[in-house]
């Protein structure tokens, strides 16, 4: 008989306990978890990202974590093809599946889906290595030819710059045109999605005692040896806990304003986050960190 895998999502701001709740759930009902997590992806941001410890990591297998180094690019498509894979996993190995994090614009991608790219020969792959040569170049070009598209996309993204050219060389349209033409389709459908509500003063409250306990272990020389292994060039050096704590070692701000700045930055990002998740998905179930437990066993838990 066919194993029936299960899968839910638990989501909420920074700082609200979802990957201790996603660990005991976990346990329980026999998951894998999966993190959708914009900075624990990357090896070697540890502290910054504030990843589970080494013994919740063995506790329970995670997916989504220590991926890439920390100068290697991260995009959507490359979460979706990690998906499709602890999925496989799941399916062979008889386990259910939790997806976990804040990074919940990765989730709705999931549901949402991405759109196909045309063929790509030989030929077309040379044409697009030559005309990234140069970038500026090759944006300016782009632009030329899909303005509107190309304003949502940085003239020093190389990853993004390099895909538009590969769709444009290969189909001969616009990028934005192939996408019309090639709309995207789910990735999952039906599923079940948690997420945690916090009062804002209560979370304010716990990032700033969790911006603290960064400190304590050792975030500023985590920065110190991030910035000197990979420059302050990648995406992810640009991350909130990285930037305070560079400014800081710039002799631009005092550490007490560095922990300031942290904690301040943090809960506005907590803040989107709780936007973004009240009002982009569907069979959505919102609960405080107490009762949300119950909620998810009462559903998921054999009788």
């Amino acid at each position: 008989m066919k194993f029936d895998m299960k899968q839910l999502a638990i989501i909420g701001p920074t700082a609200s306990g979802k990957s201790d709740l996603a660990i005991k759930i976990a346990k329980k009902i026999d998951a894998y978890i999966l993190s959708i997590d914009s900075l624990s992806i990357y090896k070697e941001i540890d502290i910054v990202s504030a990843k589970p410890s080494k013994e919740e990591l063995q506790s329970v297998k995670h997916f989504g974590i220590d991926v890439l180094n920390p100068d290697e690019y991260f995009s959507v498509d490359i979460f979706i093809d990690i998906y499709l894979h602890v999925k496989e996993l799941c399916e062979q190995e008889n386990k259910n599946l939790i997806i976990v994090g804040g990074t919940s614009f990765y989730l709705k991608s999931l549901l949402q889906g991405l759109s196909e790219i045309p063929k790509i020969d030989k030929e077309t792959l040379l044409h697009v290595k030559t005309k990234l040569s140069d970038l500026t170049q090759a944006y300016n070009y782009l632009s030329s030819i899909d303005k509107e598209y190309m304003s949502n996309i940085s003239p020093k993204d190389r990853y993004r710059i390099e895909k538009a050219l590969i769709i444009h060389e290969a189909s001969k349209l616009a990028p934005s045109e192939w996408f019309r033409l090639n709309p995207p389709k789910p990735i999952i459908e039906n599923l079940d999605i948690f997420n945690i509500d916090v009062e804002r003063e209560v979370l304010r409250e716990r990032i700033t005692k969790r911006t603290a306990n960064m400190l304590k272990l050792g975030l500023i020389d985590e920065v110190c040896y991030l910035e000197h292994k990979y420059t302050r060039e990648p995406n992810s050096m640009g991350a909130i806990g990285i930037v305070e704590v560079l400014d800081y070692l710039d002799g631009k701000v005092t550490c007490e304003k560095m922990l300031e700045n942290i904690s301040t930055h943090t809960a506005q990002l907590a803040k989107r986050q709780q936007t973004f998740n009240r009002t982009q998905f569907e069979n959505i179930t919102h609960a405080t960190l107490d009762r949300l437990e119950d909620i998810i066993l009462a559903k998921y838990l054999p009788v």
